[in-house]
């Protein structure tokens, strides 16, 4: 059960800071305010749904003063308030400074130990290392992350991004991807009912392009062949993949098997990927992922296969396989699991929401699925999605990708098949992560933890578009 809050004056300035700072570490916070001086954008974020589902319902406005909180707001038996205190939001006195209200505002509270006794261990207790500054080592690219969870209340007066609102049509007739269509180039698209799958119409690689080079040290230079494919998910253009049924999302998986064998026989790389939303700059709206196979290893194949060819040398068991079993022995960072598969927030993860969808048992490559283990795939990728979009309520934008054992050769008993989410958001639909300044120049950072990220998301379970 996510543990639950109460916060006094949550309306507020410092006390809605409060709430963002609960939310981010995982809590569930309970507003407690007689809204009789509260700031309007503060009002307004307050009638926007909770994070992990709708609010049950907001305290009425009451002239005569406070509501009364020690009886209406017991969440379950055990709770025990704090001494309650209303705080100024910004600009509602004329001084425009931040602090308390006139004593007269206070009202009576209860103050008991039980509360805290009832809390983990605070941010700012000393034992509880890991919520300051620290830093993890990922030994899947041989790098560390500075992770910052001291910096998780801090104010954003930057960027938003649009929240797109509006009708979704399951047919578009300008959609270039949609049945019956006519693509960009004027080739008109089949009717189809499933998956389907056509050459990019804008390749990123050639298959005949020139494989001349340059060997200059300052300015060298290798021919780059390969294959751009596009892979429609389904003919509806308003289903994405946590909406589709296990049927349809089975066939996804599928044609991914059936496309990396077919492409693994000419090329030693196959990347099967999906860049969903606007935000991951996806070009069109309609639900679909690529194919690229390339001639060469690319930079993070090359790092993934030494690290993980190291990590054998030394242990002789594979690094993913290994780390699968102990992330399930300590749970803390799963977010699903099934007979088959795991999806968790590394404990190295870089974005506040990453995920790695890991097998529990052997395999290289996608194309080496049985039909039962593709079936579990589909079951685990459509609950891991659907926690994602559940988390803002809002169809989730992310980019994941699968990596494998390089075609070509036998594979290697240190390569484990994988998939990696990476979600652009923060804290919000609208609040994205951006990777600049020390992440660009020095080192990779983040502030939400980890095992926060795995909690917010294991708590989102059935899609908020079927809640009745």
């Amino acid at each position: 059960m996510t543990p639950s809050i109460l916060v006094t004056g949550g309306a507020g300035y410092i006390g809605s800071l409060t709430c963002v700072r609960l939310i981010e570490a995982g809590y569930r916070p309970i507003v407690l305010d007689n809204f009789s001086n509260s700031h309007p954008a503060v009002l307004a974020r307050i009638a926007q749904p909770a994070p992990c589902g709708r609010p049950r319902s907001a305290p009425r406005r009451d002239p005569a003063g406070p509501p009364r909180p020690a009886r209406a707001c017991r969440p379950e038996p055990a709770w025990a308030t704090a001494s309650l205190r209303y705080f100024n939001p910004v600009g509602a006195h004329p001084s425009g400074q931040m602090g308390e209200d006139p004593p007269a505002h206070d009202p009576p509270g209860t103050a008991t130990p039980r509360a805290e006794k009832r809390m983990p261990t605070r941010p700012d207790t000393p034992a509880s290392a890991e919520m300051h500054s620290h830093r993890r080592f990922n030994p899947l690219n041989g790098e560390w992350v500075l992770v910052s969870p001291q910096r998780s209340t801090r104010p954003w007066q930057g960027q938003r991004e649009p929240l797109v609102v509006g009708q979704r049509l399951h047919h578009d007739p300008g959609c270039y991807l949609c049945p019956g269509n006519a693509r960009v180039t004027g080739a008109r698209n089949p009717q189809y009912s499933g998956t389907h799958v056509f050459d990019n119409d804008f390749a990123a690689l050639e298959h005949a392009a020139p494989i001349d080079s340059e060997d200059d040290p300052l300015f060298r230079r290798m021919g780059a062949r390969g294959r751009s494919r596009v892979i429609c998910f389904t003919p509806d253009h308003s289903r994405s993949l946590p909406e589709l049924e296990l049927p349809a999302l089975n066939e996804v998986v599928r044609t991914w098997c059936i496309q990396s064998a077919e492409l693994g026989a000419s090329y030693p790389w196959v990347q099967v990927f999906e860049n969903k939303g606007a935000m991951m700059g996806c070009s069109n709206p309609h639900p679909h992922g690529q194919i690229w196979a390339s001639s060469f290893l690319p930079n993070i194949a090359l790092t993934e296969d030494r690290q993980q060819r190291a990590y054998f040398e030394t242990h002789g068991r594979a690094l993913l396989l290994d780390y699968a079993s102990r992330e399930l022995e300590r749970s803390e960072r799963v977010v699903v699991v099934n007979e088959d598969w795991v999806a968790l927030v590394p404990y190295w993860a870089s974005w506040p929401f990453e995920t790695l969808l890991l097998p529990r048992f052997a395999v290289q490559q996608l194309p080496q699925l049985s039909d039962a283990q593709q079936h579990s795939l589909a079951q685990i990728i459509k609950a891991l999605t659907i926690a994602y979009d559940n988390l803002f309520e809002c169809s989730f934008p992310y980019s994941m990708g699968w990596h494998g054992a390089p075609f070509g050769a036998p594979a290697s008993p240190a390569w484990q098949l994988h998939a990696h989410f990476y979600p652009p958001l923060l804290r919000s639909a609208s609040v994205r992560k951006f990777m600049v300044g020390f992440e660009l120049l020095a080192e990779t950072q983040r502030d939400l933890t980890p095992e926060q990220a795995a909690q917010r998301l294991r708590s989102c379970q059935a899609h908020y578009l079927d809640r009745s």
